[in-house]
């Protein structure tokens, strides 16, 4: 152990390796509920692609794990580290290369976070649009995970933003990918295969992000629902109306009284409204002209009263940023209410009424209070599970992953699969899909030192 230290501490200098009791807490665990802390021989934290490069040759020559972290905001498990490998920690890597406003692109680290970039880009009439709510988190876990949001809706998630990359390869070799241009039809998409691989193929020191220009209006837009099935009916209307809403979000009555009562807001809904709503639906709608957006407004009020809300509140601006800024906090908002796990499946816009149901059914089946809120609009549904019994929690979650998975969509919508949700992901994939990726696994990474034992288990770790 020794040797492996002074080895890194030669490549990064001494102060940026950090072992025993200099490893601190925040590096053992990410914020996904039900991992156990772990601390690693050691944190390496390198400070250009170069450093990576010799740290991750010299990992591979010791053969030693090498797991990838970036702000650790992550819900999966992802950037745990491994007892008898090392952290890599982008700690030190958060520079902003680039801002090229002409072709409306911004240059990255990987610890850049994304209050980084939006500090950056605001002055500049810019915003990079993904938002997966935690201002927190870095633009190379964001790559990691194919991270979404409440933006996706209009935006698309990470992967629709990601040009190119500069990664390391498990043996150090550096490798760029894509670039500056919008499209190739130019041999495999190595940029695409390498968001949301979750450190598991190599280690990105560098992202290429479209930008664009900044929404100058928005309007924040409440309609409380006499129940889900009806929030969840009324999604394909909106989506096909032609008013194209930057957000579209469903949340539950009792995740809407967790997330105003956390925040400290009153929203001004009458109590006559609230004792017959379950769920409410949020819209944001924005754009570059108020008359515009003051149009769709109208567009959208008109229509949710023929889709059966109980009434329509267009939020002061002030209310809406505080609603929306609640949202991003329901995780916390649960985990502070003592849920024992979430969930964040992803189905077709048009299963959700039916999927929702069955979860509904299965909660009771279990004994388990199940509420939440999701990006409904792009079929991302997210759940807190209050249930703490660990072994019907878990049946109750390959029901409920099943169910997912059987009306076309998947385990993971936009938190990634990491070590949390692995025997869900294994259970429920195809077997010539696991393969599949095993065997790309073993051509990027054929010793398996890169994340071992997430997405794709130890069978995905060839060593």
């Amino acid at each position: 152990m020794t040797e492996a230290l002074e080895k890194f501490r030669r490549v990064v200098g001494k102060p940026n390796v950090l072992s025993g009791a200099g490893v601190h807490a925040d590096y053992t665990h990410d914020e996904a509920m039900t991992t156990t802390p772990v601390a690693p021989l050691a944190v390496v934290l390198p400070a250009t692609t170069e450093e990576v490069s010799e740290v991750l040759r010299t990992a591979s020559a010791l053969r030693m794990p090498v797991v990838a972290r970036g702000s650790g905001t992550g819900l999966a498990g992802g950037s745990v580290p491994v007892a008898d490998g090392i952290l890599l920690s982008f700690d030190r890597m958060r520079a902003i290369r680039e801002i090229d406003i002409e072709n409306q692109v911004a240059v990255v680290e990987p610890g850049v976070t994304l209050s980084d970039l939006d500090r950056a880009l605001a002055p500049l009439g810019l915003i990079y649009p993904v938002w997966p709510g935690e201002a927190s988190a870095s633009l190379g876990g964001n790559a990691a995970t194919n991270a979404g949001g409440m933006r996706a809706v209009r935006y698309g998630v990470t992967r629709h933003h990601i040009l190119g990359l500069v990664v390391v390869l498990a043996d150090g070799t550096v490798m760029r990918t894509g670039g500056k241009f919008v499209k190739s039809s130019s041999g495999y998409d190595l940029t695409q295969l390498l968001v949301g691989s979750e450190g598991t193929l190599a280690i990105t020191t560098e992202i290429t992000l479209k930008v664009q220009p900044r929404p100058a209006e928005a309007a924040t837009i409440l309609a409380p629902f006499a129940s889900l099935a009806e929030v969840a009916q009324a999604v394909a209307p909106i989506v096909c109306s032609g008013v194209d809403p930057a957000i579209l979000e469903y949340i539950d009555v009792l995740a809407m009284a967790g997330i105003t009562s956390s925040a400290g807001i009153d929203l001004g809904i009458p109590e006559e409204i609230k004792a017959k709503a379950s769920a409410y639906l949020v819209v944001v709608l924005d754009g570059m002209h108020a008359a515009r957006v003051e149009e769709d407004v109208e567009r959208l009020s008109l229509l949710l009263a023929t889709l059966g809300a109980l009434d329509v509140f267009v939020l002061p601006s002030s209310a809406g940023s505080e609603l929306i800024s609640a949202r991003e906090r329901a995780f916390f908002v649960a985990k502070a209410a003592g849920a024992d796990d979430i969930v964040d499946a992803v189905i077709p816009r048009a299963g959700i009424p039916a999927y929702l149901a069955r979860v509904a059914a299965l909660g009771d089946r279990y004994g388990a209070l199940i509420t939440g809120c999701g990006h409904v609009g792009d079929g991302n549904v997210h759940l807190s599970v209050f249930l703490a019994d660990e072994d019907r929690r878990h049946a109750l979650f390959m029901e409920i992953f099943e169910t997912a998975v059987a009306a076309g969509g998947a385990v993971s919508g936009e938190h990634g699969i990491g070590t949390e949700k692995l025997p869900y992901f294994l259970d429920t994939s195809d077997s010539v899909n696991l393969e599949l990726m095993r065997s790309i696994k073993h051509v990027f990474d054929p010793l398996g030192i890169l994340g071992p034992g997430r997405l794709l288990g130890q069978a995905g770790d060839p060593r």
